[in-house]
């Protein structure tokens, strides 16, 4: 899964079975690693998908009249 664009929902998905996988400690060190790897760049993966999720969020703010005014979040 990793290594292509794939959903947060499915990411996340995909972590908490390697999580699973590795608690249960039934994997060889070879493939203990090979999930630790997966699960690192999925990490990445949701961490950037987050970024981008809170860039495009908006706070709505109340104008002059009372009607809701968009305002984009400060970058940080």
């Amino acid at each position: 899964m990793a290594g292509k664009s794939v959903k947060f929902e499915e990411a996340m998905g995909r972590l908490d079975e390697i999580v699973e996988a590795l608690e249960r400690g039934n994997a060889s060190l070879e493939e203990s690693i090979k999930l630790f790897e997966e699960g690192t760049k999925l990490s990445a993966q949701c961490v950037k998908l987050l970024d981008e999720a809170e860039r495009k969020v908006v706070k709505l703010l109340r104008g002059p009249d009372g009607a809701p005014v968009e305002q984009e979040l400060p970058h940080e």
